[in-house]
């Protein structure tokens, strides 16, 4: 598959039929630690998840920081508490990788991210980024046991598609180029 095709076609997939095989997770996860890193430490760790009762909980402690949102215009709290809901849901089906760095080295991390969506793309699979905050956050370091000098960047529900994913909404082409000052 050609990049831009690649680039053109990922989405945030959020329904799985089945997880991705051991050989797509590790072809994958190559792509990803050949991203760039800064002064080429190469920071990234991944654990891969299979334990049941881990994603279970995982899953949870996403649900829990979501229905703090508060809603959005013209959004109700069973609105929110839906979606929170929709989203522990959404690690069915999926191979679950928790994207770790050195500590301070987050920005490597999400270009290794990326480069992860891209060849799970091309391997006709779908991504999505499962972000944690604060104490959830904290939570996930501790249940994945993660050492002191580590933070945890993301993790990545990996699948097939059971969905084609929302369609994008972009600014106009150009809107955000600036030429020398902003």
């Amino acid at each position: 598959m050609e990049v831009y095709e690649a680039i053109e076609k990922r989405r945030s997939i959020r329904v799985y039929t089945k997880k991705a095989t051991e050989d797509q997770l590790k072809r994958i996860l190559v792509a990803g630690a050949k991203a760039p890193s800064a002064g080429n430490r190469q920071p990234w760790e991944f654990i891969i998840v299979e334990d049941a009762s881990t994603i279970e909980k995982l899953g949870e402690i996403k649900y829990q920081l979501n229905r703090t949102f508060t809603p959005g215009p013209g959004e109700t709290q069973k609105e929110v508490e839906e979606r929170a809901l929709f989203q522990k849901k959404s690690f069915e089906n999926a191979s679950v990788v928790a994207v770790c760095v050195a500590s301070g080295q987050a920005a490597s991390g999400w270009l290794c991210i990326e480069n992860i969506a891209l060849a799970a793309v091309a391997e006709g699979l779908g991504t999505c980024i499962v972000s944690y905050w604060d104490e959830g956050k904290k939570q996930v370091e501790t249940l994945l046991g993660l050492p002191q000098d580590y933070e945890l960047v993301c993790v990545l529900k990996i699948g097939v598609p059971g969905e084609e994913g929302a369609p994008r909404k972009r600014r106009p082409e150009g809107s955000w180029l600036h030429r020398n000052k902003f």
